[in-house]
């Protein structure tokens, strides 16, 4: 296990959260409740990206650019990835 993790103490939520499920939960109510996590916090991405899209007064074909843009590095095959 990563030892950063293990050294760095847990903030009053963390803890609330491990209090919480100090008991034993059935796998259904385990996935359940990260569905719901990741439900919260993908919707709170999406908020943020709307707002970012109307300050930013973007269009659908200013989109489509960004998604046809292509900043890639040339290949290298020197470059082992080390």
């Amino acid at each position: 296990m990563n030892n950063a993790l293990l050294d760095s103490p847990l903030n009053k939520h963390q803890l609330e959260l491990l209090k919480l499920f100090s008991r034993e939960l059935e796998e259904e109510d385990w996935l359940a409740i990260k569905r719901l996590i990741v439900q919260y916090l993908g919707e709170k991405i999406t908020v943020a990206a709307d707002k970012i899209w109307e300050e930013k007064q973007w269009t659908n074909e200013d989109m489509q650019a960004l998604l046809e843009d292509h900043k890639r590095l040339p290949y290298d095959p020197k470059n082992k990835g080390t």
